[in-house]
């Protein structure tokens, strides 16, 4: 009966629907929306309430006061990266080459967060999210960026279901091998020396996705680590759109978005 039912109230509708009446969050499983409040329908504010009310909680929620200025600061830094760092205007050629090109305005939303988390991507409304109030400096704002839009380009060429949790771990190694990993970080971190240098890049990968992962599904660190190992090797392979791992403080990312040109990620005349 149960099935029948299920069928009849889900008919005429899209896969796309349906993917986000599954993520919506609930008490057992957040999707990650915790980390933006204005985001999590679990905690908006009752509508009768007063509008100072409305104004402290939305305070209380989201630990810092200052959104106004923050907002400007990290909308100047979106478009600093848009305009001026090779990785993040490789991503927006390769997913405006696919069909999904990225509107700025429509997009990308600077948002208060909760502590931990620099930016996101929301896969119902098809927004990255950069939290203002966490991710103050150019550089930071472009490695979200960079990162976040690998979410956006895997949303749009292979259509991911971000309720299937191996596909969610998939995206997020390849996010984290071409935005968060390097000799330098992984030495400071303990993981490397410049002989181990590429298991120590793996070990990186797999830490950072792991992370994440966590932050977004409420499974336990042996439930996690057991996914990230069993779609690795495929998903730390897959190099696309970039065509290569970008090592810090290199030309690799440069080097990434002069190659694009001969991939046909670029209209002819930008």
């Amino acid at each position: 009966m149960s099935n029948t039912k299920d069928t009849g109230a889900n008919e005429g509708k899209s896969q796309e629907q349906l993917k986000k009446e599954k993520l919506k969050p609930t008490e057992e499983e957040d999707y990650g929306y915790y980390f933006y409040p204005d985001r999590d329908t679990r905690s908006k504010v009752d509508e009768d309430k007063s509008f100072l009310s409305k104004k402290w909680e939305k305070f209380m929620r989201s630990g810092y006061s200052g959104d106004s200025g923050d907002q400007l600061k990290c909308e100047s830094n979106v478009i600093w990266c848009k305009e001026n760092d090779s990785q993040v205007k490789l991503m927006l050629a390769a997913l405006k080459s696919k069909g999904c090109e990225i509107n700025l305005g429509r997009h990308i939303s600077c948002e208060p967060c909760r502590e931990r988390c620099n930016g996101g991507y929301d896969p119902n409304s098809n927004q990255i999210v950069v939290c203002q109030n966490n991710t103050r400096k150019k550089d930071v704002c472009c490695s979200v960026l960079a990162h976040e839009l690998t979410h956006a380009y895997d949303n749009c060429r292979a259509k991911v279901d971000f309720t299937d949790i191996e596909q969610v771990a998939c995206t997020e190694i390849r996010a984290s091998n071409f935005t968060h990993c390097s000799i330098a970080t992984s030495m400071m971190n303990g993981e490397a020396s410049p002989w181990n240098y590429k298991e120590a890049h793996q070990l990186c990968v797999k830490n950072k996705a792991l992370h994440s992962v966590l932050l977004v599904r409420n499974v336990t660190m042996d439930e996690a680590a057991t996914v990230v190992d069993k779609v690795f090797d495929k998903c730390y392979a897959d190099l696309e759109p970039v065509g290569r791992i970008p090592r810090k403080y290199t030309r690799d990312a440069y080097l990434s978005f002069v190659e694009g040109r001969t991939h046909g990620y670029f209209d002819k005349d930008s």
